[in-house]
């Protein structure tokens, strides 16, 4: 009889063990806002501009990324002598890519353009969820690697969902999946974000980035050089910019 009160204990101990120590889904993206830099830093961020070298099929690119925070992203990126652009703004999303034989800016397909448009919130898309009408939930956790990592389910007011994945030890994101519109076809999109790094402005942010296409080809992006809060003209998001 004291050996099954002893379970009992060893039991209930256990369980309030647990449950003291279970974090919420809010728990772990505040942890995740404060690992890259904090609230109020993250906030003062209003613009930033990116040079990068963008590794795909062999071939080495040099790419520009400026983001205005909350009103629009563009991504520049020079692949045998011609210019790829994509945009995303607040309301629309356009792009040229002239290896799909896309010369001129044309519209991005609505769920493209739904499933692409947090890049421009700058410091991620669970950075100010809640200000954006999005929700999140904890999915338990998932071995990446030799990491346990918590995954996150963030489903935006458009609903479209990403599934970030983050250390429990450092709080930064390591991967993310999320589903998006490419020529017609729904591919899963998986991006693995590793060397972390401080900007001047105090944000951390990863240096590498790898994100698959589905099967259909690797895309590797080394971070260069990152200006926080350079002059960003709101002009080069329009679609009449070149």
């Amino acid at each position: 009889m004291k050996q099954l009160h002893l379970v009992f204990i060893s039991i209930f101990t256990t369980l309030c063990f647990s449950v003291a120590n279970a974090q919420t889904a809010d728990e772990i993206v505040n942890k995740h806002i404060e690992a890259i830099g904090g609230q109020e830093k993250l906030a003062g961020v209003k613009s930033s501009v990116l040079e990068s070298s963008i590794q795909i099929m062999g071939n080495e690119f040099p790419a520009i990324t400026s983001i205005l925070y909350n009103k629009g992203f563009r991504s520049e990126m020079e692949l045998n002598g011609q210019k790829i652009v994509q945009v995303c703004t607040d309301k629309s999303g356009w792009s040229i890519n002239p290896m799909q034989g896309v010369t001129t800016a044309t519209n991005m397909p609505e769920n493209q353009y739904k499933a692409t448009k947090d890049a421009i919130y700058l410091n991620g898309g669970l950075f100010n969820y809640k200000a954006r009408k999005a929700k999140v939930e904890l999915q338990g956790q998932e071995k990446i690697g030799a990491v346990n990592a918590y995954k996150i389910k963030l489903t935006s007011a458009d609903s479209v969902s990403t599934t970030y994945y983050i250390d429990p030890a450092s709080y930064n994101l390591i991967q993310s999946i999320k589903m998006s519109d490419m020529q017609g076809q729904q591919v899963q999109i998986l991006t693995l974000y590793s060397d972390y790094r401080k900007t001047e402005s105090g944000r951390s942010v990863p240096f590498t980035t790898e994100t698959h296409f589905g099967e259909q080809f690797v895309l590797t992006s080394h971070l260069k050089k990152i200006e926080d809060n350079k002059l960003v003209d709101p002009a080069i998001f329009e679609m009449s910019s070149k």
